[in-house]
């Protein structure tokens, strides 16, 4: 086995390795929405315009290219901090009804995902 047959096989393993990364950070968007039903996130998210909070698009901009914005996402939708309406009011948000790690990250995901 020369060289090449050694290169070729190290790209061989690094895309399989890409790959099986990718569906694993693959968003199960029927879930998410599920969740944003149940907790309804959706009376004050919208995909692409602003409702009472920030659309999820502008959510992505403001997170896009951080290494940490999945796990900032979470502690927001974990921790109801005071946020401020467009009104000016301050409330605290209200937070996510569940605890499952993998159902917090597929959020976080969909909402970063716009």
């Amino acid at each position: 086995m020369g060289k090449k047959s050694s290169a070729s096989r190290a790209i061989a393993l690094l895309m399989v390795i890409a790959a099986s990364g990718s569906a694993q950070a693959a968003v199960d968007v029927e879930a998410a929405k599920e969740l944003a039903r149940t907790n309804d996130c959706l009376k004050c998210h919208a995909t692409d315009k602003d409702k009472k909070g920030p659309a999820m698009k502008k959510i992505s901009d403001k997170y896009r290219g951080q290494p940490d914005a999945q796990e900032k996402v979470i502690k927001h939708f974990t921790s109801g901090p005071t946020v401020t309406l467009p009104d000016g009011l301050e409330i605290r948000h209200k937070i996510i009804d569940t605890r499952d790690p993998k159902e917090l990250a597929n959020i976080a995901d969909w909402f970063l995902s716009h």
